[in-house]
């Protein structure tokens, strides 16, 4: 375990609750800052038509919705977040679009995937999510992505990461996540690393910025 990263200092009851409350405004929040880097893990993860792909954390599901329309008729998308209040809108969202038929959605904790079976899907994607599991957990969800992938299957994520020392931006970040927990609720992790060391190939990684915050966009396969 890197001693280096922050730990998380809410429960996932806590994190659900405060999810549910900002579900409606959610949006408005955080969802435009984060649209192009969202966009860029979206077009690195390249989902095909009838293809069955996995989005862990799809908060008010603007994912899901380019996951649907790009797997088309014959695929299907499954959606996995803690928030019964995010899963609402979502599933409006996906209404809305005609699109419910492609989807079925989910509430749960990624660190363990029991109805997904093993070697079924050709696509994981998550998008500011993996940096929201504590630090033991995950390895433990990089490896249940690994295991419901199959052979060759893709894992695309978006997230805050650090650097080596880590920059002014990220100190004050973090700060704020020891203090206010609910607020600044992701932290700056080594996303590709953990990623590695979870057995996938790394494909393409890259590195862009947010508020100043480093945010890494990282390919990986299952061998």
């Amino acid at each position: 375990m890197d001693f280096t990263i922050r730990r998380v200092n809410r429960s996932k009851e806590d994190a659900r609750l405060s999810y549910n409350r900002l579900s409606r405004w959610y949006d408005a929040i955080s969802g435009n800052a984060e649209k192009k880097y969202r966009d860029r893990g979206l077009q690195k993860l390249s989902a095909r038509p009838g293809e069955k792909i996995l989005e862990i954390g799809f908060g008010t599901g603007h994912c899901l919705v380019s996951l649907a329309q790009a797997v088309g008729p014959l695929g299907r998308v499954i959606g996995l977040d803690l928030s019964d209040g995010m899963l609402a809108i979502a599933r409006d969202r996906l209404l809305a679009g005609g699109l419910f038929d492609r989807a079925e959605l989910h509430l749960g904790d990624a660190a363990r995937l029991d109805f997904i079976e093993s070697d079924s899907l050709d696509g994981v994607f998550m998008s500011f999510t993996l940096e929201l599991f504590d630090n033991p957990e995950i390895p433990r969800v990089l490896a249940e992505c690994r295991r419901v992938l199959k052979p060759g299957g893709r894992l695309a994520v978006v997230s805050m990461t650090k650097t080596d020392p880590p920059g002014l931006p990220v100190r004050i970040y973090e700060w704020f996540h020891d203090h206010m927990p609910n607020y600044a609720d992701c932290r700056p992790i080594f996303a590709r690393r953990s990623i590695e060391q979870s057995g996938f190939k790394i494909q393409d990684a890259g590195l862009s910025s947010m508020w100043g915050l480093p945010v890494e966009i990282v390919l990986g396969t299952k061998p």
